[in-house]
């Protein structure tokens, strides 16, 4: 309430991270109880002055890195195009702290625009990973027969 009825050049240092803390004490023990998963969003932003480790941080204070249970890094790493059109990303996750399972993982995936993961595309990665299709330069091949130049043409011969 502070920031919105104040004037734009007020400082208001840590409120949003005082309020992320009393909330997530509170929320804490209802999301626990009830066996309900609470689903955060946020974004990195650049500390000034850095010169050792990582500038790159979350707003929002220290509350939310440790009340989570599982924090997940996601990055776009590439554009997937057909032609010129842009129809997915291919984006790589990390997972940065995970109280349940071994943490710093990392998967790439493809998040197809209107569909989600892409399953093809993860059906190809683990096919070549296993040495089931075999992949010489940009070409796959599956028991001597190609299947497709460049890794969308092998998913779109997988689909049909």
């Amino acid at each position: 309430r502070a920031e919105i009825e104040g004037d734009m050049g007020d400082a208001h240092v840590g409120l949003q991270a005082r309020l992320m803390s009393q909330a997530l004490r509170k929320l804490s023990g209802s999301i626990n109880k009830t066996k309900t998963i609470a689903l955060f969003i946020n974004q990195i932003r650049e500390k000034v002055g850095i010169i050792f480790g990582s500038p790159e941080t979350t707003p929002g204070g220290r509350a939310l890195k440790f009340y989570a249970t599982v924090r997940l890094e996601i990055r776009r790493s590439e554009q997937i195009k057909t032609g010129a059109d842009v129809v997915g990303n291919r984006t790589k996750i990390k997972v940065v702290k995970n109280k349940v399972a071994p943490r710093f993982r990392t998967a790439i995936v493809d998040i197809m625009y209107g569909q989600g993961i892409s399953q093809t595309g993860e059906l190809v990665d683990m096919a070549v990973e296993r040495d089931i299709v075999e992949k010489a330069g940009s070409w796959y091949a599956y028991q001597g027969e190609r299947i497709g130049q460049g890794r969308e043409n092998a998913k779109t011969y997988l689909d049909n």
